[in-house]
């Protein structure tokens, strides 16, 4: 193509057949007028196909940015003729090039193209390109913010991204568009937690911000538990010597299953300071049960508090050391470890009296390979090898034919071993000991070659070391004392308490040393000063006036409520603060006057307020005299019948359940009903592990659901509610029939399934899942069955029976059940014909995971009370206003989740209980609705993870 008639002399050309006519020289025409168009001829030039015209219009550009004119306008047509095909190019670099320098171009006219460039580079195999994607997206919506919800399937789809360079760059582009949009982080949480360990350092950064917010919105704080364990470190180390504070509270310090392992250890330091004479039994049952958990290092812990008790505790002493050597046959070899290093210390303070459990040992070294536990034991025999002198050199031949394979702790003490035995028993030993001494001569560790040499001139006599060997019986075999097992919060006390220093043994930075006290107190007199007259009668009407208006009327009622053993001791108190304060008669005689005022005032408030108790009490009983009108039966539906008979049960329940959780010291204090003396003030602890009264609602093992013809006798029974019995019979899942496998995947077959909340014969743990199976081709389908799953741990299906033939147009039904575990993990398996195999996935909703139970009111307080802090979730909402009625809200709560419905007494309240299939674990559900939609839903379950997904797809429902 010649470019010459472009820039000829003429002032215009003509253009071929069907072209349109565009001028030739760049400063004649429309090409640089002054209207709006001038440039629209060079567009559709760069816009056509032909790639001549396209040449000539780059051309023309050029010689106008040449001459200096003003091309800015054409500036995205020429960008994407020059990008598109970069954007295609088979280097990958070239691509991800093309596509940052497209993205950097803040013109919204080429917004289009940059989304789809932003769409291929996200398919794009290579992760470079992706990652480059990832980066655009940012850019794009800056740019347009209205093309938000495209750029979000963008992300989702790079969120899926399986390779560290897309990480952090997608989680970036994700805090810039839609951080809001938690959603789409829950599938790909444990996978960026995954991979963050190996995304650069930029992208950590990004990823672990995002992750933080994550969690303050998902999980419960932890704070909590911190807290916990700043306290715990103070009350250990103050138990040590002011045991007496603590005592009463000693089950406060029992262990739960749900406690981290450093908060289980220090109460395991708690417990063992406060075992005295008196409560030693019941901490040893706790110790005993503590031995079985799964935690090896709290076990490891108990058995060392175990020894401690022994230590301390004399009588105790052969209890624990029997039931140290009943844990030596634990599969367990970390258990059996501990219990042998443990047992050489208590060994060590009677050892003449436990040579049986010395030779039970001493069988141990064959099968115990944990090197402290090896060497505890060579040690025992070693040093009361009388005791065992038929065994202790068999123990010594096992451990020489084993030496180059031992540990270094496990050589020196068969080092050890050799030497005591060739000094006691020469004749059996002395070539088995210069064997040893010989093999640990050219040992590689040099502490082992220096013990070698040093043993062997101690021991054997020589010509130049005759003086230590005579004595060489006296160092090996001295008697030597028994070793205290102290806490090790024992040397804590020169810290201060709750100071940073305290709290990790070692003196912080900035940290004020405690000064020592004084062996004699210094002068007292210099802190007694002289009141002047005047201002004495002013300050003791200022705190009158102060003191009158603190106490609040509600704090006026719970005054009283203290203990009558309290109360001399608030007299003596007073009477020594009285005499101990009295600097001259005249300011002793004012506070004494104005203490007598205070307590006829007190006594008086008293007198008034036993009365009104009174009064009220009278009240009540007369209103559980009053009869159920004639025609109401037992749960009809009269206000006042209601009302009172629940109110009974309520009281009835909460005084049995206070008083079953009450301390041994708040139930002595406890004034009965009848006296007029304030009740005392009880101390409920949540860690108190008094003995429960079984459950009288349905046993953990299979969960049952209420049959239909239990359900037609239930019906003729008036109770609170009479809606209960058909809310026990759950509703289909709100998830209805689900697509497993469509037509054109399955080749013609097609499969469904839907959660029939039915009991699966099978097996009760199992939930059942109906299968619908659909032929939509041409031929039959023949040996339709399941495969082999791969499924993960816990997670087990009972298979449906095989279909051996499916003709085109027809249809069948199968039923098969799964066990979930308790986990909305998905099941993967096959789905095979005779030709084929299809490779498809269940995942259940949480709420079909559990069956509904029956329970009373009372029941279901019960067991919510057992289920409260971190087994307790709740959420706040607001009802729409087509959701307010009864029906409604107990349709979608029973859609959502397989609960049953509970009686309640309480308008505006409802509750629904079921248990989890595979566990038997209670779900409990609360919803307290309010005025004006306010509402609160209340999850207790001891699957926390569990609880917190039903409460977000209950809420979801509810809101919808």
């Amino acid at each position: 193509m010649s470019a010459a008639p472009a820039y000829s002399e003429d002032k215009g050309g003509s253009a071929g057949p069907g072209e349109p006519e565009y001028g030739h020289d760049p400063a004649s025409g429309g090409i640089f007028s002054s209207d709006y168009k001038r440039h629209d001829d060079l567009k559709e030039m760069l816009d056509t196909n032909k790639d001549s015209l396209k040449l000539e219009a780059m051309k023309r550009i050029v010689a106008m940015i040449a001459r200096g004119k003003n091309a800015s306008d054409l500036f995205p047509a020429v960008v994407k003729n020059v990008a598109c095909k970069n954007i295609e190019d088979p280097n990958q670099l070239i691509r991800a090039s093309a596509l940052r320098v497209l993205s950097s171009i803040r013109v919204p006219i080429i917004v289009p193209i940059m989304m789809l460039a932003i769409k291929e580079a996200a398919s794009d195999m290579s992760p470079y390109v992706r990652k480059t994607a990832a980066h655009a997206i940012p850019k794009l919506y800056s740019l347009d913010s209205d093309q938000k919800d495209q750029l979000i399937e963008v992300i989702e789809k790079l969120l899926a991204d399986k390779t560290t360079l897309v990480a952090g760059s997608v989680v970036m582009a994700f805090e810039e568009v839609c951080p809001e949009r938690i959603d789409l982080i829950h599938k790909n949480y444990r996978k960026l937690c995954n991979l963050l360990i190996d995304v650069e350092e930029w992208g950590q950064v990004v990823i672990i911000s995002m992750l933080t917010r994550y969690a303050r919105t998902q999980f419960l704080s932890p704070t909590q538990n911190e807290v916990q364990y700043v306290v715990l470190q103070n009350v250990a180390t103050m138990s040590i010597k002011r045991r007496g504070m603590f005592e009463p509270y000693l089950k406060s310090f029992y262990i739960r299953s749900t406690d981290p392992t450093q908060i289980k250890i220090l109460k395991l330091e708690v417990l063992t300071n406060l075992a005295n004479e008196t409560n030693i039994p019941t901490v040893l049952r706790e110790f005993q049960t503590y031995i079985r958990s799964m935690d090896k290092d709290f076990v490891a812990a108990t058995i060392q508090a175990i020894g401690r008790c022994a230590t301390n505790i004399g009588r105790v002493r052969d209890t624990c050391l029997n039931g140290l050597v009943q844990l030596l046959s634990n599969r367990d070899e970390l258990v059996v470890a501990e219990s042998v290093v443990v047992i050489k210390k208590l060994l060590q303070m009677q050892p003449a009296q436990h040579g049986e459990i010395i030779k039970h040992l001493a069988k141990l070294t064959d099968n115990i390979q944990v090197p402290m536990a090896r060497a505890s034991i060579l040690w025992l025999i070693g040093e009361y090898c009388e005791h065992v002198p038929r065994i202790a050199p068999d123990v010594l031949r096992k451990m020489a034919k084993s030496f180059t394979a031992e540990e270094d702790i496990v050589k020196l003490q068969i080092i050890n071993l050799a030497a005591k035995l060739y000094l006691t028993n020469s004749k059996q030993t002395k070539l088995l000991t210069q064997y040893v001494l010989s093999l640990a001569k050219y040992d590689q560790n040099y502490d082992i070659r220096d013990r070698a040499r040093f043993t062997r001139q101690l021991i054997v006599p020589s010509e130049q070391g005759g003086a230590l060997s005579r004595h060489a019986k006296k160092l090996f075999l001295a008697p030597k004392p028994a070793p205290v097992l102290e806490s090790s919060f024992k040397d804590r006390d020169h810290f201060q308490l709750g100071s940073l220093s305290h709290l990790l043994n070692a003196k912080a930075t900035g940290y004020q040393e405690l000064p020592d006290w004084p062996e004699e107190a210094p002068d007292p007199s210099v802190r007694n000063v002289e009141v002047p007259e005047w201002t004495k009668c002013s300050s003791r009407e200022k705190r009158k006036e102060k003191e009158k208006p603190f106490y609040s009327d509600s704090e006026g009622e719970s005054g009283p409520t203290e203990s009558a053993d309290s109360e001399p001791e608030s007299d003596s108190e007073s009477d020594s603060k009285s005499s101990s304060d009295s600097g001259s008669g005249e300011s002793s005689s004012e506070s004494d006057n104005e203490d007598e005022d205070e307590d006829e005032d007190e006594e008086k408030g008293r007198g008034s307020e036993s009365e009104q108790s009174e009064e009220e009490g009278e009240k009540r009983k007369t209103k559980k005299r009053k009869k159920v009108p004639e025609g109401q039966g037992e749960g009809s539906s009269s206000d006042e019948g209601s009302d009172s008979s629940s109110s009974s049960s309520e009281s009835e329940m909460t005084s049995e359940s206070e008083d079953e959780h009450m301390e041994p010291s708040s139930r002595r204090a406890k004034a009965p009903p009848s006296s007029k003396s304030a009740p005392a003030a009880k101390e409920i602890s949540l860690l108190d592990l008094e003995d429960f009264t079984p459950p009288s609602v349905q046993p953990v093992s299979p969960p049952t659901v209420v049959s239909s013809s239990l359900a037609a006798d239930l019906e003729g029974l008036t109770l609170t509610d009479s809606s209960l019995v058909p809310s026990l019979l759950s509703p289909v899942s709100s998830a209805g029939r689900q697509e497993l496998l469509h037509r054109v995947a399955g080749e013609g077959l097609a499969v469904d399934y839907a959660f029939s909340r039915q009991p699966f014969s099978g097996d009760p743990h199992m939930v059942s899942v109906h299968i619908y199976f659909s032929n939509n081709s041409d031929t039959p389908i023949k040996g339709l069955h399941m495969g082999t799953p791969k499924l993960p741990a816990g997670i087990s299906i009972q298979e449906f029976p095989e279909i051996e033939s499916l003709a085109p147009g027809e249809a069948a039904t199968a039923i098969m059940g799964i066990n979930f575990c308790d986990s909305t993990q998905a099941a993967n398996f096959q789905l095979c014909t005779q030709n084929r195999q299809f490779y498809v996935s269940i995942q259940p909703p949480v709420g079909e995971l559990m069956a509904p139970v029956f329970m009373s009111e009372n029941e279901f307080k019960k067991e919510q009370g057992k289920l409260m802090g971190m087994n307790e979730i709740t959420e706040k909402l607001t009802l729409p206003d087509t959701c307010r009625s009864d029906h409604i809200v107990v349709q979608k709560v029973t859609a959502t989740a397989n609960l049953g419905r509970v009686p309640c007494g309480t308008s505006n309240e409802y509750r629904f209980a079921g248990r989890t299939l595979t566990s038997g674990s209670l779900v409990l559900l609360t919803l307290d609705a309010r005025p004006a939609g306010a509402a609160q839903l209340t999850v207790n379950s001891e699957k926390m993870v569990i609880g917190t997904m039903l409460v977000k797809d209950v809420t979801q429902a509810l809101t919808q």
